[in-house]
C-alpha cells in the first residue's frame, strides 16, 4: 500500500472547546470527510484531466475498499494505524480573562493536535478519559453502542472534581454516534472484535502557576480491537500488590482522570516481567481490602453469591461493573457491595474482572505473599460464565435488550 493510500487512512476525531464561565458550547460538526471531487481539474489539458480522474478514482476506491482487505482474524488490542478517523473543532481564543470566543466545529483528516507545553494537561496532569466499544451485529450493517449516557454521565462527574468543563450528555454522546458512523467501516465483523472508542477531555491552555486550565479540548478518537489480556478469554493470573497503592481515601480513585493509569505502570510492569497478566490492589489503610485491578473492577463468588468491592471513592465505578450487577439480579443471583478481604478472595469459588476492554475476564490465579491460589480448570466457572454469555449477547444484539442499554446505528 502507498505512502499516500496509508495516509489517507489514518484519521481522528477531536474536539475543541473552551470556557466562557459557566456555559460550554459544541457547534454541530461540519464534515470534511474524503469525496470524489473533480472541480479543480476542468480546466487542465484532456490528457492530463483524464488520467488525474482515473488516478484519484483509484485512490479514492482503495481508501473505500481498504477495510475490505483489512485482516480481522487475531486482531490485536493495540492501536491500529488504519482506522478512517476524523476530527471535530470547537475552539477559539481567549480576549481576557472569562470571556472566549468558539469557532465552528469541523470534521477533519487525521493531524496532531497542538498544545502549548505548559498546558494544564501536561503540566498539573489535568485530564478524563473514557473507554467505550461498538460493536457491529450479525446482520453486518447495524452497530451497537453499549450505554453511551453512562460514560458521558462518569466523564461529568470527573469533570466536576478536576476542575473542568464537560459536554452535556447529548453532546457527548452525539460526538461518539458521528465518529463512529464516520468509521463504520472500520468496526470489526461480528465476533471478530469491535471498535474501541476513547473520548478525552484535556486542560490544553497554557497556564504557568497551579491553576485550571483556561482552555479544553474534548477529542474522540477510535480503533479496532480484539482482546485486551493476551490470553483472550482464558482464564488469567494476578499477583496481590501490597507496595504500592493506586488510590487513596479523599483522592481521585473514584474518577477516571489520567494520572491514576500512569501510577499503576511500575506495578504493572514489574508483575509482568514475573509473568503475571496484571496487578490486584489492596486499600492503602488496612492493606487487606480488595480494591480494583489495574484498568478493571474485581469479582469473587462463594457459595454462588457474588461479591465485589463498595465504591467508596477509591475505586472506578466502572460501567461494565455496574451493569454485571444489574444482569446477575435479573439472573436470580444474590450481590454484594462491601468491603471483600484478601482471605475471602483466596477461598472463593470464582474470581472474575469486569470492564471495558476487558468485558468479562475469568481468574485463573491469585498469588498473594508468595502462595498461589488457583480456579477452575482453565476455563469460565458456572457463575462468570453465565454472566459473560448474557452481557456479550446484549451487547452484541443476539438476545433482547430488555434492559434498554444499547444504542443502533444503522
Amino acid at each position: 500500500m502507498s505512502d499516500l493510500s496509508a495516509f489517507l487512512l489514518q484519521q481522528q476525531m477531536v474536539c475543541f472547546f473552551q470556557r466562557d464561565g459557566e456555559s460550554n458550547h459544541f457547534p454541530e460538526p461540519e464534515s470534511k470527510l474524503p469525496t470524489l471531487s473533480f472541480t479543480r481539474l476542468n480546466h487542465a489539458p484532456p490528457l492530463i484531466l483524464h488520467y488525474s480522474k482515473l488516478i484519484i478514482a483509484f485512490v479514492f476506491l482503495l481508501h473505500q475498499a481498504s477495510a475490505f482487505f483489512f485482516q480481522w482474524r487475531n486482531l490485536p488490542y493495540s492501536l491500529q494505524r488504519r482506522p478512517f478517523q476524523f476530527v471535530f473543532q470547537c475552539g477559539g481564543s481567549r480576549h481576557r480573562l472569562g470571556q472566549h470566543r468558539f469557532s465552528k466545529g469541523e470534521l477533519q483528516r487525521f493531524g496532531n493536535i497542538e498544545v502549548s507545553p505548559s498546558a494544564g494537561v501536561l503540566n498539573y496532569g489535568q485530564g478524563l478519559f473514557e473507554g467505550m466499544k461498538a460493536y457491529r451485529k450479525q446482520d453486518g450493517k447495524n452497530i451497537l453502542l453499549f450505554r453511551p449516557e453512562e460514560n458521558a454521565t462518569r466523564m461529568r462527574s470527573g469533570a466536576e472534581r478536576m476542575c473542568m468543563p464537560a459536554p452535556t450528555v447529548d453532546q457527548f454522546v452525539e460526538a461518539v454516534k458521528a465518529t463512529v458512523l464516520a468509521n463504520k467501516r472500520w468496526v470489526p465483523p461480528a465476533g471478530k472484535g469491535s471498535l474501541y472508542i476513547r473520548p478525552l477531555l484535556m486542560g490544553t491552555g497554557a497556564v504557568l502557576g497551579l491553576a485550571p486550565a483556561p482552555e479544553y479540548t474534548f477529542l474522540v478518537y477510535v480503533s479496532p480491537v480484539g482482546n485486551y489480556f493476551k490470553e483472550g478469554v482464558a482464564p488469567i493470573n494476578l499477583i496481590v500488590e501490597s507496595e504500592f497503592h493506586r488510590a487513596t481515601p479523599g483522592g481521585t480513585g473514584g474518577v477516571k482522570t489520567i494520572g491514576n493509569y500512569a501510577a499503576v505502570l511500575k506495578a504493572q510492569s514489574i508483575a509482568k516481567s514475573k509473568g503475571y497478566s496484571d496487578v490486584l490492589y489492596l486499600d492503602c489503610v488496612h492493606k487487606r481490602y480488595l480494591e480494583e485491578v489495574s484498568s478493571c473492577n474485581i469479582f469473587i463468588v462463594k457459595d454462588k453469591v457474588i461479591s465485589t468491592p463498595e465504591i467508596k471513592g477509591t475505586i472506578l465505578p466502572g460501567i461494565t461493573r455496574k451493569s454485571i450487577i444489574d444482569v446477575a439480579r435479573t439472573q436470580g443471583f444474590k450481590v454484594e457491595e462491601r468491603n471483600v478481604t484478601v482471605d475471602e478472595l483466596l477461598e472463593a469459588d470464582e474470581v472474575f474482572c469486569t470492564g471495558t476492554a476487558v468485558v468479562v475476564s475469568p481468574v485463573g490465579s491469585i498469588t498473594h505473599k508468595g502462595k498461589r491460589v488457583s480456579y477452575g480448570e482453565g476455563s469460565f466457572g458456572p457463575v462468570s460464565e453465565k454472566l459473560y454469555t448474557v452481557l456479550t449477547s446484549l451487547q452484541m444484539g443476539l438476545s433482547e435488550d430488555n434492559m434498554n442499554w444499547t444504542v443502533n446505528l444503522s
